[in-house]
């Protein structure tokens, strides 16, 4: 079995390409999106690779995932109390990067709006 191509997440979080880094604890990172639409958009990553899409994370790790949501609602807090958490699963629904990521994003959304990537 081979080994899949580190994925531009993993890079970052081996600190091989730069980011913003918001948070960090021992299972996930969060940084600033490249391309925001949002006032606060920021990307909360678990660090392993192992999961493409949040159907893979609930099901291979329930506990993971209940950390970045709260990570994620943490990172929101900053900026008031809404927030849009948006995970895009798959290619049809704009998922470019196939390593499990939240999408959290705060200040001034409009219904309608979506969130790339």
């Amino acid at each position: 079995m081979t080994t899949p191509e580190p994925s531009v997440f993993t890079r970052i979080i081996d600190r091989e390409i730069p980011a913003t880094i918001v948070a960090e604890t021992d299972r996930l990172i969060a940084i600033e999106d490249i391309n925001p639409q949002a006032p606060l958009h920021v990307l909360v990553i678990p660090k392993t690779q192992q999961y493409r899409d949040v159907v893979e994370l609930a099901a291979g790790d329930p506990a993971l995932l209940a950390e970045l949501v709260a990570l994620a609602g943490e990172i929101a807090g900053r900026a008031g109390d809404s927030f849009r958490l948006v995970f895009n699963t798959g290619a049809d629904a704009g998922q470019t990067v196939f390593h499990v990521h939240a999408h959290v994003l705060a200040g001034r959304l409009e219904e309608g709006t979506l969130a790339g990537q």
